[in-house]
């Protein structure tokens, strides 16, 4: 056979074998094409599953997480009572919006004063009872001379339930729906004091109208801006980042401060660590209200401010204030401790 005849058969066999080396190397880059488009959709897929999850996790477990009700320990099953401290009272049970049976201590002025003094809704922080904080209700007692109601919580001390964001504010409406029914004592100056936790509670409270009527003045102590402002205080930046829809317990105080009409008292523990006193700032200059104070006091930490000088002095020359000008507002600014 002549070498032309050899060459001539020999081409197609290299043509067909170009061609089917093509298509294996074209067939193999379309695989492995396929394979990382696979893999990266389904690591895409698996971090949003997890994402997912974790979200879903937390949000049903958010509750747990930001309410401490059993902390100290034994704090659902002992209480201890007002006459630790020779305060007379009453332990009164009464029913939440939703039915919930809640705990609450109500300690009076003497006869002769009960039905002409300030009465106050203490909405207490978060962890342990109302008896925890009996120590300082002891000095709003004796020093601004004002009957007292400490209303426990569902899901805290001797109330029934679990907490919820919703559920606290309901708990709320019920203790002043209680003292505005009551019969034997002054409903025209009815003073809401919430610390921390209690003081997102006390600031929905005062900005719903039906209430907002009921309410003398309020006082907030320590409290926060929002749950979203918190967790990226203590947690990371990023949580500011992410969608409302993703927190169960949200305190939206610095949005709800914006519709507040009450004469508000502002007081600001410069010592905390747990909540940044630039919260209580921001709530302050949020605040609408013609009638309002911010009282800074140095050293007081977020539990104890209570404790400092002068603090239950500054308290009593806003409320005697208000009671001597009565439709005058009071005139809006910062007390320092020595103002005193």
């Amino acid at each position: 056979m002549s070498f032309r005849m050899r060459l001539a058969r020999s081409r197609p066999i290299k043509l067909l074998g170009g061609i089917a080396m093509k298509r294996w190397v074209f067939s193999g880059a379309y695989i492995l094409f396929l394979f990382l488009l696979y893999w990266f959709y389904s690591c895409i897929f698996a971090f949003c599953l997890l994402c997912i999850t974790t979200i879903v996790v937390l949000y049903h477990r958010e509750d747990q997480l930001l309410y401490h009700p059993g902390s100290p320990t034994h704090s659902r099953s002992y209480v201890p009572a007002p006459s630790t401290y020779n305060l007379p009272y009453e332990s009164i049970y009464t029913r939440s919006g939703d039915g919930t049976m809640l705990h609450m201590f109500f300690i009076p002025q003497p006869e002769d004063r009960a039905k002409i003094a300030p009465t106050l809704l203490f909405l207490h922080g978060n962890a342990g009872n109302i008896g925890h904080r009996l120590h300082n209700v002891v000095g709003l007692y004796r020093n601004i001379q004002c009957n007292i109601l400490m209303l426990e919580y569902r899901g805290y001390g001797l109330s029934q339930g679990s907490p919820s964001e919703e559920g606290l504010y309901m708990d709320a409406r019920a203790g002043i729906d209680y003292l505005a029914s009551k019969p034997n004592i002054n409903t025209n100056e009815i003073i809401v004091f919430g610390r921390s936790l209690g003081g997102a509670i006390a600031i929905d409270l005062a900005t719903r109208e039906e209430n907002a009527r009921r309410i003398w003045c309020l006082i907030l102590e320590n409290t926060f801006t929002s749950i979203p402002d918190m967790a990226a205080f203590v947690g990371s930046k990023f949580f500011l980042y992410l969608p409302l829809f993703i927190y169960k317990n949200k305190y939206l105080s610095n949005f709800k401060i914006r519709s507040m009409t009450v004469p508000t008292l502002f007081i600001s523990g410069l010592a905390d660590t747990f909540v940044p006193p630039g919260m209580m700032q921001e709530l302050y200059k949020n605040c609408p209200s013609r009638c309002k104070k911010i009282l800074p006091i140095s050293g007081g930490t977020h539990n104890e401010t209570w404790c400092q000088p002068g603090y239950y002095e500054n308290i009593c020359s806003f409320l005697n204030e208000l009671r001597e000008n009565p439709s005058i507002p009071v005139k809006s600014g910062e007390w320092q401790i020595d103002d005193i």
